[in-house]
């Protein structure tokens, strides 16, 4: 065991941590006290800046650095090309989704995405000990001056050309993404997402050969023994996402953490019913609907977000599982609700012991 000792070892050492969990930076589930936990456990947190204005990502930033002096990082999606629009597919959109919530005026569809350049100007600034990316690889300047900066890249992959593409362009980690993972997948190519669903398992040692960089494994990963798993594929460290969201720090609504506890790998479904991106969510009666062969083809990131969003408010205040953009991966059901700090530490303790670390 004196290599994977060295190599999480080594690991740990180079990013600061003690502990080699990370926090997924999950867009719209990142609260300040989830992150704050897991980076007092030892770990790294995080923060999925997607939907965060320039503002708020400096004020997210602060108020982790009051709550704690552990790593964190924060990430952003490369955005897509501009979607190529079709009026009459957005109307049957519309038209199918007043089965779900609320009527969706045409004009729903033109809500702007953040500005980007902005978006990492302001990621720079907070200065965080890692900014991680997801769809893609950051433009050559932004690299540059992260790396002037002093601030590690964990580029995303969902494929081991992608995680070529991405150690090519400067990466300092990988961050291999199974199919098994909750949320949007990280592929870099839009349209080909659902065709290179590749499973943990299988994508772990398969980058871990291809590539000369540290591997983190995500997807899937939310007990001791799957984290066991990803140390003897040769990760040097894991990300859980989906693993964390039923803590008290996490703060989802309650039908959302019960679902999550109560769902069997089966119970999950990869669709583009939400954003136009293909996510894993709980195979709810929207997400299920929407899948039908009869059902409309979903517009593209970020239209059908837009035409959504009236859906997801309205059953995020009234508490309908049902309408809730519900993200979960296929391993929800062994998450824990238990204190999120609690919870790191025992997950490491008895990974440690069933890789015979001590």
């Amino acid at each position: 065991m004196s290599e994977l000792s060295d190599r999480i070892d080594s690991f740990c050492r180079s990013e600061g941590i003690d502990v080699p969990i990370l926090m997924a930076p999950m867009a719209g589930a990142c609260p300040v006290p989830l992150a704050a936990a897991v980076a007092r456990a030892g770990g790294m947190g995080a923060c999925g800046a997607l939907t965060l204005s320039p503002d708020a990502i400096g004020d997210w930033a602060r108020d982790l650095r009051s709550a704690t002096n552990g790593a964190f990082q924060m990430n952003l999606w490369i955005p897509d090309p501009d979607p190529v629009r079709d009026a009459a597919q957005e109307a049957e959109v519309r038209a199918f989704l007043s089965q779900f919530g609320p009527e969706v005026p045409a004009e729903d569809a033109e809500a702007p995405l953040g500005d980007f350049d902005a978006q990492c100007e302001a990621i720079l600034a907070a200065g965080p000990a890692v900014i991680s990316s997801i769809m893609g690889v950051y433009p050559d300047a932004f690299v540059r001056e992260m790396k002037a900066r002093g601030i590690r890249w964990y580029a995303t992959a969902t494929t081991v050309s992608e995680a070529l593409e991405a150690e090519a362009a400067g990466a300092d980690v990988i961050v291999a993404q199974g199919m098994e993972a909750g949320g949007h997948r990280g592929a870099f190519e839009a349209d080909k997402a659902a065709q290179r669903m590749v499973g943990t398992f299988s994508l772990v040692p398969a980058v871990v050969d291809a590539v000369r960089l540290p591997v983190v494994a995500t997807g899937g990963i939310a007990d001791a023994r799957g984290i066991a798993a990803a140390f003897m594929l040769g990760a040097s460290a894991v990300q859980i996402g989906t693993g964390l969201l039923r803590t008290p720090e996490a703060a989802l609504p309650s039908v959302w953490a019960d679902g999550l506890g109560a769902a069997r790998p089966e119970g999950t479904v990869a669709t583009r019913a939400f954003s136009g991106r293909l996510g894993r969510s709980l195979a709810t009666t929207y997400a299920l609907a929407a899948e039908a062969e009869d059902a409309p083809t979903a517009a593209p990131y970020p239209v059908q977000r837009n035409l959504t969003a009236r859906m997801r408010g309205e059953a995020g205040r009234s508490g309908d599982l049902n309408g809730m953009q519900a993200w979960a991966g296929q391993s929800a059901g062994l998450s824990s609700a238990e204190r999120a700090q609690q919870l790191v530490s025992r997950l490491w303790t008895e990974a440690r012991g069933l890789l015979g670390l001590g």
